[in-house]
């Protein structure tokens, strides 16, 4: 007897508990949703922008953006799980724990996943003085050459970072890294000739392709992408298992009711299944996505595994 009531009192806590979920993504939102976001003026700020913009016309509160840079996801890992607080970030996320012993979250612990938003693929760009006019080309010449060249990158972890250092791993290849705070500085580099080569994304760095300043080779994405038309991917230019994209994705602080996740993610992959959107992140160099938040908990554990043995092999984790 005793044994059956603990049986109903436990079924109906959790029924309790599971409606106070569905209550809370009912009446949710009450007020502003800040989207704490990168630095001011990237591309991710841009499409942050405009996600907010247009999410908050149906949700009914207002999306504020909230630039931090690098302490954003500090910032959301400690906030509130109550969907007022939420993040929009990209790899450096969940890569910068691997790289770094003293990153103060962790990528799967301290945050629940909501919709991967976008991906931009990264291309491998060569000033014009590096006598090559192809992946396979420029392998050849950087063996050769054992630490005699060098690439240009932003922060540890970031998409041109994990680009380049995956390209050297497969490839095997002795390139320096040259470190800069911004990608836009070493791109100005990468122009001066002060860098050989670069794994830029490919908004920022394809006029300067089209205008003969620049020498691409090809497009680290698996397969060719319309947004570098006639460009190959390198997985066919002699690394058949190369794959590696700038991604960005929604996240919300651990803990927060499923009933607001499932919320947040109808609004936002709705917003970026629209014609309009599409087409102004397109023109920017990003393609908009929209997934479920398991398809981007699991492109997170994807790229982690892969990056986890680079990093281990090649020796890259840093102390301190």
């Amino acid at each position: 007897m005793l044994r059956a009531r603990s049986v109903v009192w436990m079924f109906s806590v959790g029924m309790m508990v599971f409606a106070a979920g569905m209550v809370s993504g009912q009446s949710y939102p009450t007020k502003p949703i800040r989207i704490v976001t990168v630095g001011y003026g990237s591309n991710t700020d841009l499409a942050t922008r405009l996600i907010a913009e247009a999410v908050t016309g149906s949700l009914g509160q207002r999306m504020i953006v909230d630039n931090r840079g690098i302490i954003a996801p500090e910032i959301v890992a400690e906030a509130p799980p109550d969907g007022y607080t939420l993040l929009h970030y990209t790899n450096p996320l969940w890569l910068m724990p691997l790289f770094r012993d003293n990153v103060r979250w962790d990528p799967v612990r301290d945050f629940s996943p909501i919709t991967q938003t976008l991906t931009s693929p990264n291309v491998l760009v060569v000033h014009p003085s590096v006598p090559v006019s192809t992946a396979k080309e420029l392998i050849a010449f950087a063996k050769a050459r054992p630490g005699q060249l060098n690439y240009g990158s932003s922060s540890t972890g970031a998409g041109n970072h994990v680009a380049a250092e995956l390209f050297k791993a497969m490839a095997g290849v002795n390139i320096a890294r040259i470190s800069y705070k911004g990608a836009g500085t070493a791109v100005i580099d990468l122009l001066a000739g002060q860098l050989h080569l670069m794994f830029p994304a490919a908004g920022s760095v394809m006029p300067h392709v089209k205008s003969g300043k620049l020498r691409a080779l090809a497009v680290t994405s698996a397969k060719p992408s319309a947004l570098v038309p006639g460009l190959p991917p390198l997985a066919a230019s002699g690394l058949p298992a190369y794959e590696s994209s700038s991604v960005a994705g929604l996240f919300a602080p651990a803990g927060t009711p499923e009933a607001i996740i499932n919320r947040v993610n109808q609004e936002v992959v709705r917003v970026l299944n629209r014609t309009e959107i599409k087409k102004r992140l397109f023109n920017a160099g990003i393609e908009a996505i929209g997934s479920s938040p398991a398809e981007l908990a699991g492109t997170i554990k994807s790229e982690m595994g892969t990056m986890e043995k680079v990093i281990k092999v090649a020796g890259l984790r840093e102390k301190g």
